[in-house]
Protein backbone atom coordinates (compact mmCIF):
# COMPACT_ATOMS: atom_id res chain seq x y z
CA UNK A 1 0.00 0.00 0.00
CA UNK A 2 1.40 3.41 -0.91
CA UNK A 3 2.52 5.93 1.68
CA UNK A 4 -0.15 8.36 0.43
CA UNK A 5 -2.93 5.81 0.92
CA UNK A 6 -1.66 4.81 4.39
CA UNK A 7 -1.40 8.45 5.49
CA UNK A 8 -4.85 9.22 4.04
CA UNK A 9 -6.36 6.44 6.13
CA UNK A 10 -4.53 7.70 9.23
CA UNK A 11 -5.78 11.25 8.61
CA UNK A 12 -9.36 10.10 8.08
CA UNK A 13 -9.18 8.04 11.27
CA UNK A 14 -7.75 11.04 13.13
CA UNK A 15 -10.48 13.36 11.90
CA UNK A 16 -13.12 10.86 13.01
CA UNK A 17 -11.60 10.28 16.45
CA UNK A 18 -10.62 13.84 17.27
CA UNK A 19 -13.73 15.31 15.68
CA UNK A 20 -15.96 12.81 17.46
CA UNK A 21 -14.30 13.41 20.79
CA UNK A 22 -14.47 17.18 20.28
CA UNK A 23 -18.20 17.07 19.51
CA UNK A 24 -18.85 15.03 22.67
CA UNK A 25 -16.67 17.48 24.62
CA UNK A 26 -18.74 20.40 23.29
CA UNK A 27 -22.00 18.61 24.13
CA UNK A 28 -21.02 17.77 27.71
CA UNK A 29 -18.70 20.66 28.64
CA UNK A 30 -20.11 23.54 26.57
CA UNK A 31 -23.78 22.50 26.81
CA UNK A 32 -24.28 22.08 23.07
CA UNK A 33 -27.37 20.17 21.83
CA UNK A 34 -27.49 16.39 22.20
CA UNK A 35 -27.05 15.91 18.45
CA UNK A 36 -23.41 17.02 18.94
CA UNK A 37 -22.94 14.02 21.23
CA UNK A 38 -24.77 11.65 18.90
CA UNK A 39 -22.76 12.76 15.88
CA UNK A 40 -19.59 12.53 17.96
CA UNK A 41 -20.46 8.97 18.97
CA UNK A 42 -21.11 8.03 15.34
CA UNK A 43 -17.73 9.46 14.31
CA UNK A 44 -15.96 7.52 17.07
CA UNK A 45 -17.56 4.27 15.88
CA UNK A 46 -16.60 5.10 12.29
CA UNK A 47 -13.02 5.75 13.46
CA UNK A 48 -12.84 2.16 14.69
CA UNK A 49 -13.89 0.92 11.26
CA UNK A 50 -11.55 3.20 9.30
CA UNK A 51 -8.51 1.96 11.23
CA UNK A 52 -9.12 -1.58 9.95
CA UNK A 53 -8.37 -0.40 6.40
CA UNK A 54 -4.63 -0.27 7.22
CA UNK A 55 -2.47 -3.07 5.81
CA UNK A 56 -0.39 -3.68 8.95
CA UNK A 57 -1.38 -5.66 12.02
CA UNK A 58 -3.27 -4.16 14.96
CA UNK A 59 -0.18 -3.45 17.07
CA UNK A 60 1.74 -1.48 14.45
CA UNK A 61 -1.36 0.29 13.18
CA UNK A 62 -2.40 1.54 16.61
CA UNK A 63 1.15 2.34 17.73
CA UNK A 64 1.72 4.47 14.63
CA UNK A 65 -1.77 5.95 14.86
CA UNK A 66 -1.01 7.08 18.42
CA UNK A 67 1.67 9.34 16.97
CA UNK A 68 -0.65 10.61 14.25
CA UNK A 69 -3.20 11.34 16.96
CA UNK A 70 -0.67 13.47 18.86
CA UNK A 71 0.22 15.51 15.78
CA UNK A 72 -3.39 15.92 14.62
CA UNK A 73 -4.53 16.88 18.14
CA UNK A 74 -2.06 19.76 18.17
CA UNK A 75 -3.22 20.89 14.72
CA UNK A 76 -6.91 20.53 15.68
CA UNK A 77 -6.43 22.54 18.88
CA UNK A 78 -4.60 25.25 16.91
CA UNK A 79 -7.35 25.49 14.30
CA UNK A 80 -10.46 25.09 16.47
CA UNK A 81 -9.57 25.78 20.10
CA UNK A 82 -7.20 28.80 20.02
CA UNK A 83 -4.22 26.71 21.17
CA UNK A 84 -0.80 28.03 20.21
CA UNK A 85 1.82 25.27 20.09
CA UNK A 86 5.22 26.30 21.40
CA UNK A 87 8.61 25.12 20.17
CA UNK A 88 8.52 22.09 22.48
CA UNK A 89 5.17 20.98 21.07
CA UNK A 90 6.60 21.26 17.56
CA UNK A 91 9.86 19.47 18.44
CA UNK A 92 7.85 16.71 20.12
CA UNK A 93 5.60 16.36 17.07
CA UNK A 94 8.65 16.03 14.81
CA UNK A 95 10.13 13.33 17.05
CA UNK A 96 6.79 11.51 17.05
CA UNK A 97 6.64 11.68 13.25
CA UNK A 98 10.08 10.07 12.98
CA UNK A 99 8.93 7.32 15.34
CA UNK A 100 5.76 6.72 13.33
CA UNK A 101 7.79 6.41 10.14
CA UNK A 102 10.12 3.85 11.69
CA UNK A 103 7.32 1.76 13.21
CA UNK A 104 5.07 1.69 10.16
CA UNK A 105 7.35 1.95 7.13
CA UNK A 106 10.65 0.25 8.09
CA UNK A 107 11.57 -2.65 5.84
CA UNK A 108 11.43 -5.86 7.81
CA UNK A 109 12.97 -9.21 6.97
Amino acid sequence: MSVIKVMSIFILAGLCEIGGGYLIWLWLKEEKPIWYGLLGGFLLVFYGIVATFQPNNFARTYAAYGGIFIIMSLIWAYKFDNFKPDKFDIIGAIIVFVGISIIFFAKRQ
